[in-house]
């Protein structure tokens, strides 16, 4: 029942539609309270969202839940979804809750949680929520009247979290003189990220801060850099960057309107921290889905790449387990955990933005470290979510492409979190050879799980 409601990034989905429907978000908030309230004292919450139309419902439905299950409620307004992860830790909250969908469109909407001390809630903790949730017959604890929780606004929230980031960067150093584009994707970041930046004396040209409720992501942010890239090119900017809907995910334009993805970023910072001796066993965690490029790259610097399964908590949960100190995704979710718990894209390019000022060298001559493997990403709508060894004609497909490739290349079939999809990925050296290779994979799942 549990896989239902959570996926790899807390419940998403349609507003409206099951299951971000506001009575799954009022039950979410009564177990999250009940699973999360511990002995008589008080309990706090911090909630904050992105900039989505239908974050009043869902902060309303949550907040009713979680009042009525005896935790105070602290709404912070539309902020990253890192800065949630700080305050919970800072105000020693005993759970921080964000109502953000990321990426993905205004029409969609997403509840995702976090623990007291800021990281992502494991699978384990996540279904016990989902298992209240979904049982009809479900008999709530109810605290006595008097020990129901109240709600209340905290005004300074971004300036907070604004102080954080800059005390990540060196004291020592400013952004005077850097002209930095910054696209906030009409998202959470549309305050904060821009002020961060000034405040530490770059002359900041912003894009996507004007959200009107239905814009966020809207050819804006990490999702289109093209669009901070041309402006980039435009204004003579020294670097573009391009947050998600929720500001936990960072893409970067070189001065030359030249894209880095997450991959070439952590090669750029891990390099910096083996030097400066920050990096513990010379690791870096990171998913399946980073490019063998990087393993290549960490391998010849007398480093290790640790991969994960797809999902920024997991690599948390490796980087913890592991003790490395530097994770991240392709897609621009990069974790410093020196500073942080969780993917933080204003963070994240600091630590970019310090390596530019501690080399004195402009991106395009520091980042220019690995050459991506050409790969190959397809998505098939399924009807079925078998496991692939269930559909001998699927192994025998990836083994007959594994063996071409000769160990040169990679082959990985998942399953979306959110979405009724199973995603084929396929990296090699040759461009077209991979294309013909995702096709082929492709049609075999396809014909395999209808």
């Amino acid at each position: 029942m549990a896989e239902r409601l959570f996926g790899t990034d807390g419940l998403r989905g349609a507003v409206n539609a099951a299951p971000m429907t506001v009575d799954v978000a009022l039950r979410l908030g009564l177990a999250a309270g009940v699973r999360f309230r511990r002995g008589p004292h008080r309990h706090k919450v911090v909630v904050g969202k992105d900039t989505r139309l239908s974050g009043y419902m869902f902060e309303s439905a949550l907040t009713a839940g979680l009042c009525a299950a005896g935790m105070h409620v602290i709404m912070t307004g539309p902020l990253p979804t890192p800065a949630i992860s700080f305050l919970t830790r800072s105000m020693r909250a005993d759970l921080g809750v964000v109502i953000s969908a990321s990426h993905n469109p205004f029409s969609d909407n997403g509840i995702k949680f976090f623990d007291a001390d800021g990281y992502k809630l494991p699978d384990q903790t996540e279904n016990e929520i989902a298992e209240m949730v979904l049982n009809p017959d479900m008999a709530w604890p109810y605290p006595d009247s008097r020990m129901v929780g109240r709600a209340s606004k905290i005004e300074d929230a971004g300036g907070r979290y604004i102080v954080y980031t800059k005390s990540c960067f060196p004291t020592q150093l400013t952004l005077a003189g850097l002209r930095i584009v910054v696209d906030c994707a009409n998202g959470a970041s549309y305050k904060v990220a821009p002020l961060a930046l000034e405040e530490l004396g770059a002359e900041v040209f912003r894009l996507g801060a004007e959200p009107n409720g239905t814009n966020i992501n809207d050819h804006c942010g990490s999702l289109y850099p093209e669009v901070v890239a041309a402006k980039v090119r435009e204004v003579r900017a020294d670097v573009g960057l391009a947050l998600d809907g929720d500001a936990d995910r960072l893409i970067v334009v070189d001065e030359h309107g030249n894209i880095l993805d997450g991959d070439q970023l952590m090669a750029l910072c891990a390099q910096a921290m083996m030097a400066r001796g920050e990096l513990p066993g010379n690791m870096l965690a990171a998913t399946v889905m980073s490019n063998m490029a990087l393993e290549i790259f960490m391998r010849e610097h007398g480093g290790v790449l640790l991969r994960t399964q797809v999902g920024d908590r997991y690599v948390v949960e490796a980087m913890r387990r592991e003790g490395a100190m530097l994770g991240g995704e392709p897609s621009g979710h990069l974790i410093f955990r020196g500073y942080s718990t969780t993917g933080d894209g204003l963070l994240a390019a600091l630590q970019i933005l310090r390596i530019m000022r501690e080399k004195e060298k402009p991106l395009s001559e520091l980042a220019g470290l690995l050459t991506p493997f050409p790969q190959k990403l397809v998505n098939v709508r399924v009807e079925k979510r078998l496991p692939f060894e269930e559909r001998p004609a699927i192994g025998e497909a990836v083994a007959r492409v594994e063996k071409e490739l000769a160990g040169r290349g990679r082959v990985l079939l998942r399953y979306s979190g959110t979405e009724a999809l199973c995603r084929i990925m396929v990296e090699g050296e040759d461009e077209d050879r991979v294309g013909l290779y995702a096709t082929d994979l492709a049609e075999v799942v396809a014909r395999e799980l209808r």
